[in-house]
């Protein structure tokens, strides 16, 4: 028994279940694999952040923007993306709906408060209308909600007196019904009210969009006439809020001993004046997310220049205001940002005064990372004269772009443009489909864009139109064809409309046009390329039914021929 092996055979290990034994083994050793291949793919994917809400990592949009090749890809010079086009229409940060019912509700509770002395009351047939008169809010709620079908309505203000005695004006907050951008719009209307005989009252007519200018300005800390509370109140106040009054004035330090103690940051020079709008975005996102990265305040030029690619003049334009065409009170509220002018008059008062230091940076090589150690007051980034290596993005890249983020939800679009979108869309009712037809340049080259013209010719249009929009709707169609006639054979199926129906939006007789007109120091602004194109877009993403020109209306790819597959990547 000594003698045996210490190692003794079971009936495991006979000879012939070795065959056996080894393919167990294997099929658990696979199985393991498998487990660990699960475990890693969920961790990875559970704690992956896309790098930017441009989808795309910095170095391909730095291809697109400094390429000079002759390749068919031809760049998009249509409005840029903000930072509200990437929120979440999300349904409960709106919060609940104000309906009908919940105005029957009002009445009842409102009812059972007063008792009776309301209808014990004697009323004045021949006196004014008293827009305070908890009955006239009702009536104009009710009437509100029973006129305007395809909107959702979250707060009502309290009427206020109109024009004459026989109106009120009150205002709303709302939405459309099958709107997707994440915003709430606001309109006041004036309201024409009648008194009968026997005291009744009746709303003889409801004006057009923004008439109850007496409502517009909600007085500071007065409560809502009838609003739902949305359950998240901090999300729902950070979304835009189109038609509302915009205070878009340049901050101010408020003293030397709060300038002195600041942390500046300031890019100067460079060649990324004059570019696309696309281009400045990229660049000035750049700087703000370095800005916020160092924990500093970002000096900013308000004054652009617009490319040649957007003005009537087609030449560079240099003067144009930030806040044309970009929400500059949202920015000052949720950033630090000062105005570049004010800010070196500042500077020169108090800098040696203070012993205020500066801090050069002549190279974008320099990462932020570097200077987060800086102690002196203002870090100056200097950009040469040879492009692309001066353009203010290539601070961002690199091992840069893993530090800092583009904080593209500080930079929405003007209200103001936006007013005027929301003024087009409420003149159509928000009810009307649309479709966006591209001519023009492209409509010519046949080499590139083969069957575009032919595609979107009025005969191929009503037959497209046909199938996918129902026969009498409105139809928005936002385009680059400058004569309007050319769609006149769809005046039989569709009432047709377009842009430049709408002018006195922004003329000289607009409210658009007097508030830029007082940013611009008293000089009248041109409605230029960028901002029509801007409306044109907005108006056009808010139809019901969007048919687009390069996915609906032709085969052809929208940057030319053989690269429909390159632009889906």
């Amino acid at each position: 028994m000594m003698g045996r092996s210490a190692f003794s055979r079971t009936g495991t290990f006979r000879p012939e279940n070795l065959g056996q034994n080894a393919m167990a083994m294997i099929g658990n050793v696979c199985f393991s694999f498998f487990v660990i291949g699960v475990l890693v793919f969920t961790i990875m994917a559970a704690t992956y952040e896309p790098e930017d809400p441009l989808f795309h990592p910095s170095t391909k949009i730095t291809t697109f923007l400094t390429s000079k090749s002759n390749a068919t890809f031809k760049a998009d010079n249509s409005v840029v993306r903000t930072g509200e086009d990437f929120m979440a229409a999300n349904e409960t940060v709106f919060g609940s709906i104000i309906n009908s019912t919940d105005v029957d509700n009002l009445v009842s509770a409102e009812t059972i408060d007063g008792g009776d002395a309301a209808s014990a009351s004697q009323c004045d047939v021949s006196g004014p209308i008293d827009c305070k008169d908890p009955e006239v809010f009702h009536l104009m709620m009710r009437a509100t909600i029973d006129k305007f079908q395809d909107i959702h309505f979250y707060r009502f203000g309290k009427p206020v007196a109109g024009s004459n005695d026989s109106t009120c004006d009150m205002a709303w907050r709302f939405r459309p019904k099958e709107g997707k951008a994440a915003a709430f719009y606001k309109d006041y209307r004036r309201f024409v009210i009648d008194r009968f005989e026997n005291c009744t009252l009746s709303i003889v007519s409801i004006g057009e969009y923004h008439t109850g200018l007496n409502a517009r300005k909600r007085k500071k800390h007065q409560k809502a006439g009838l609003e739902k509370t949305p359950p998240n109140l901090d999300q729902a106040n950070a979304l835009p809020v189109v038609g509302e009054f915009v205070n878009d004035s340049l901050p101010v330090v408020e003293s030397e001993s709060s300038f002195s103690h600041g942390k500046y940051l300031i890019y100067e020079g460079g060649g990324d004046r004059c570019k696309s709008m696309n281009h400045y975005l990229w660049s000035f996102l750049c700087a703000l997310g370095e800005a916020q990265y160092l924990n500093r305040t970002l000096i900013m030029d308000l004054s652009i220049c617009l490319s040649s690619i957007y003005t009537s003049s087609r030449l560079d334009e240099e003067g144009k205001d930030f806040r044309f065409y970009f929400d500059f009170e949202h920015l000052k509220e949720a950033a630090s940002v000062l105005d570049k002018e004010q800010f070196w008059v500042d500077w020169n008062k108090w800098q040696h005064k203070d012993g205020m230091n500066l801090h050069l940076v002549e190279d974008f090589r320099v990462t932020p990372m570097k200077l987060r150690d800086v102690k002196d007051a203002l870090i100056m980034r200097k950009f040469g004269s040879v492009e692309p290596d001066n353009y203010w993005y290539r601070v961002c890249e690199g091992e840069t772009e893993s530090a800092v983020q583009r904080p593209w939800h500080l930079l929405w679009k003007s209200r103001r443009l936006m007013d005027i979108v929301s003024a087009i869309a409420s003149k159509m009712n928000w009810d009307y489909d649309s479709v966006h037809v591209v001519r023009g340049e492209k409509a010519r080259n046949k080499e590139l864009w083969p069957n575009l013209d032919a595609h979107t010719s009025p005969d191929a249009l009503l037959s497209t139109l046909g199938d996918k929009i129902e026969e009498g709707r409105n139809l928005y169609i936002a385009t680059n064809e400058p004569d309007a006639s050319f769609f006149d054979p769809l005046k039989d199926k569709y009432t047709t409309h377009f842009l430049d129906e709408y002018k006195e939006l922004w003329d000289e007789t607009s409210e658009w046009y007097s508030e830029t007109t007082k940013l611009n120091k008293g000089v009248g602004v041109e409605f230029d390329g960028y901002m029509r194109v801007s409306i044109d877009t907005e108006v056009f993403l808010r139809g019901k039914k969007q048919l687009e020109t390069f996915n609906d209306l032709t085969s052809d790819c929208k940057d030319g021929i053989n690269t429909c597959n390159l632009a889906a990547n």
